[in-house]
């Protein structure tokens, strides 16, 4: 870790955190700090640049907020953007005036977080009493590569019965987050495929990707998903795509768009179309919709899935379905790897699931966050001239476009002046989209139910001149169109 040898110009109208901002963005979209890089702490860099730690602090924060920069709890601070994607461009105007200071947020709209309180802890240490036992002193020795054979034998069981999917236990590979499966899994594909992504989609994908020499080409979403046209002009080899609930937007990919793209896959051997079923456990209107990988009849899709939404983040426990000739190669040459994960907390999992104790959150899980979504689009009604939702059908966020007259960064910088952060929809986009009206992703799952009220009236008065209660049911529609406007 360098410092940062950035000059502040004290005799200038710019804000010295400005100035640092700035600084550290431009090292950034021109590829001088590198994807992970991390930054210095804010007192070695105060130190160092001898500004004061708020200072640094709110330039910190202002790139959290535009997705350059993440901050990870007694790590620090990382760079989170690649020089070769264009992230979020603020219009620098809107920087002139120093931020309100919050050390921290009040309200985390995060599409990431889940409810933590509902965890089921009881259930859980139960569980994790009967595993660590002096009987199971096996469990302290290395197991199963690909994951404990218990494990795989519950998840098979669940994607058959939740999914429509028929695997065999030996076709699933555990590993400690999708990020781990992403990288054995390009590996196992070979440094030569070139690949097609959503955009806009989950931005991970993107960065692990461009950590290797591998080709990759945006595919463009509309309401029915990834455009398959465009494949005759990019040539993919491999596909990524979230056909049941698209991230962000939650569009669910149509059942033509599915055949024509299980048809493409199947006409070449070295073609796969992965599978993230991302937050296809809660939809909240209909039935759930089939996994593209039960309609697989050539063997073509790598299924990916995870707990983390499903249970919690820092299980860190998520596993991978492959085809058999995939399967083939992966254990002739990725046999070395052992699973990332822990075998005790493999096994946790497996008798949570196989007494039914994961079936029965997960119902649960569902009311609780219908009912957040339920309030949040309550809240919302009185400003459906202003602000719109998207993807409200399913998942645990949903994305607001917002017709204000402010910019997406006007709109991000005025939350976080009131405490709360929300998210850009372009941090997850290619290259410059940025869409009119701006559009910001909100993520509900990790705010209390009884905090949503206070949370959306605080978010809707940071983007209204008028200071009008969200809970106010009287306003006339022409009051509404007035309420949120821009200064």
């Amino acid at each position: 870790m360098e410092m940062l040898s950035c000059h502040l110009n004290r005799e200038i109208d710019i804000p010295l955190y400005e100035q640092l901002y700035l600084f550290i963005k431009k090292e950034v979209t021109e590829g001088r700090l590198a994807y992970g890089t991390k930054l210095p702490s804010k007192r070695k860099l105060a130190e160092f640049l001898s500004i004061s730690q708020n200072t640094v602090e709110t330039a910190y924060d202002q790139l959290i907020a535009e997705g350059y920069v993440e901050s990870l709890p007694r790590r620090g601070y990382f760079v989170m953007a690649s020089g070769d994607l264009e992230y979020i461009q603020p219009n620098d105007k809107e920087m002139k005036k120093p931020a309100e200071k919050h050390s921290e947020m009040q309200y985390n709209f995060h599409p990431s977080l889940v409810d933590t309180k509902s965890f089921p802890f009881a259930q859980w240490r139960k569980h994790a009493k009967n595993t660590i036992d002096k009987e199971h002193h096996d469990l302290l020795l290395l197991g199963d590569a690909k994951g404990e054979p218990e494990l795989r034998q519950e998840i098979a069981h669940y994607l058959y019965h939740a999914r429509g999917i028929q695997c065999a236990p030996e076709n699933i590979i555990v590993g400690a987050g999708s990020e781990i499966l992403m990288q054995q899994l390009v590996l196992l594909l070979g440094k030569d495929i070139v690949y097609g992504v959503e955009n806009p989609g989950y931005h991970l994908i993107l960065r692990i990707l461009k950590g290797y020499p591998n080709v990759v080409y945006p595919l463009e979403v509309d309401e029915e998903g990834i455009q398959i046209e465009p494949f005759e002009k990019t040539k993919p080899d491999v596909v990524y795509v979230t056909p049941s609930h698209h991230f962000p937007y939650g569009t669910v990919l149509s059942v033509n768009r599915r055949t024509k793209l299980l048809n493409w896959a199947s006409i070449d051997e070295n073609r796969y179309v992965i599978e993230d079923d991302y937050d296809s456990e809660f939809r909240y209107s209909g039935k759930s919709i089939p996994s593209l990988k039960s309609m697989d009849q050539a063997d073509k899709v790598i299924y990916l899935g995870s707990f983390s939404k499903s249970l919690i983040p820092s299980l860190r426990i998520s596993y991978m379905v492959l085809p058999n000739p995939l399967l083939i190669r992966y254990n002739k040459e990725l046999e070395f790897y052992h699973s990332s994960v822990s075998r005790i907390d493999q096994h946790i999992l497996s008798q949570f699931m196989r007494e039914g104790d994961f079936e029965r959150h997960l119902n649960r899980m569902r009311k609780i966050y219908r009912r957040k979504l339920e309030k949040i689009m309550e809240l919302l009604t009185p400003y459906e001239d202003t602000v719109s939702v998207i993807g409200e059908q399913s998942g645990l966020h949903i994305v607001l476009s917002v017709k204000n007259g402010m910019t997406e960064q006007g709109l991000i910088k005025r939350a976080a002046e009131k405490g709360i952060r929300v998210y850009p929809l372009s941090a997850y986009s290619m290259g410059k989209n940025y869409e009119s009206p701006p559009k910001i992703i909100l993520g509900f799952a990790g705010i209390a139910e009884d905090q949503l009220e206070g949370a959306i009236e605080t978010l809707i008065n940071s983007w209204t001149t008028a200071k009008v209660p969200v809970t106010s049911r009287i306003l006339s529609k022409n009051d509404r169109k007035v309420a949120l406007t821009d200064e």
